[in-house]
């Protein structure tokens, strides 16, 4: 699957809230890279249908949390509409059973609306090139879910080299930049990873980014994409 976010073009990225100074200030801070292009903003499930259906955006940047206008059943018609579109949630919504229900859906991202701008821009880039991009709280809460009480960390199966490629990708570096970093090759790397995954028994970046920090691999107060 090939997504829109290529080297050297924008990334093109809408806005769906229902909140009119939501939709304004993500457009100022976003228009302000020149990496970015808003191609479309949605107040209303209408406009964020046909906004989908004729921009097919890289990303969608998404709240679901507005009774009668949007929530989270809409979220599965967006991948039916534009299976290609990266989600990533900005909401206010601090009710954790309804954020494990939203990423089980398949979100790509989820930052609450007390992010910074860094973080904002960090998470845009990796939901579009199909990572995955939690703030802090977020994370938080999917430790809580994943790995329960403190009692149960148990030693790391990895070798030194597997978990400094963990600690790099939890750290949000692609396989090139790993490479470039370690002095191996992208091929290298992706063995590496696919070992990793097996070994621990995972299946996406966002389970090998929350066994990153509940390992101490990486620092949990840092975000995580």
């Amino acid at each position: 699957m090939q997504t829109q976010f290529q080297e050297n073009m924008p990334i093109q990225v809408a806005i769906a809230d229902s909140q009119y100074l939501i939709r304004v200030g993500l457009r100022h801070l976003l228009e302000a890279d020149e990496g970015i292009s808003i191609v479309g903003e949605a107040s209303d499930k209408e406009q964020l249908f046909q906004l989908l259906e004729i921009e097919k955006p890289a990303v969608l940047i998404f709240d679901y949390n507005h009774p009668a206008i949007f929530s989270q059943d809409d979220i599965m018609r967006i991948k039916s509409v534009s299976p290609d579109t990266g989600i990533l949630i900005i909401s206010a919504d601090n009710d954790r059973q309804n954020i494990y229900k939203v990423l089980e859906m398949g979100v790509n991202s989820f930052l609450t609306k007390e992010c910074d701008k860094d973080e904002i821009f960090q998470a845009v880039r990796a939901t579009a090139a199909r990572e995955k991009f939690f703030c802090h709280k977020v994370l938080e809460f999917l430790l809580e879910k994943s790995f329960g009480s403190e009692g149960d960390c148990l030693p790391t199966p990895l070798t030194p080299r597997e978990v400094e490629i963990v600690r790099w990708v939890a750290e949000g570096k692609t396989a090139k930049d790993i490479s470039d970093l370690i002095n191996i090759s992208v091929h290298t790397i992706y063995t590496h990873r696919k070992n990793i995954m097996k070994k621990l028994k995972l299946s996406s970046t966002s389970e090998l980014v929350l066994y990153a920090v509940r390992q101490g691999i990486v620092d949990s107060s840092l975000p995580q994409n």
